[in-house]
């Protein structure tokens, strides 16, 4: 059991690059395809550092309650005409704006939000 035990640390510390060696020596030796490595690297130091999201994308899930509110701050908020802002808001879920910064995307939120939207960002 005590060698389990150290077998399991061991694993748990591996590099990415260990990781994706020890996967490589199951594939091509062993005929093992290692869908956990995805997990055990995960749990490493080095992986967790995962890189932080820099584009974002205002997603509108719903209209809500108020759609004539939502409408006319989609129409404000993207410069769309009254149209194109009804078709957009009428098409939920749908993305309003993407590829823009995380203080960008969270004002559309909020003020798509305070119209009574219910909204995602991504």
């Amino acid at each position: 059991m005590a060698d389990l035990k150290q077998f399991a640390e061991q694993l748990v510390n591996l590099t990415v690059k260990e990781v994706n060696d020890l996967a490589t020596i199951l594939k091509d030796e062993y005929g093992i395809e290692p869908a956990a490595a995805a997990v055990v690297m995960s749990g490493g130091g080095d992986a967790a550092a995962a890189e932080e999201q820099t584009e974002f994308t205002v997603v509108l899930k719903e209209a809500g309650a108020s759609k004539l509110a939502v409408v006319k701050a989609v129409k404000e908020l993207t410069g769309l005409g009254l149209k194109e802002a009804k078709d957009l808001v009428d098409s939920a879920p749908s993305n309003i704006k993407e590829g823009i910064t995380k203080d960008e995307a969270e004002g559309l939120k909020k003020s798509l939000e305070d119209a009574g939207a219910v909204v995602e960002l991504k």
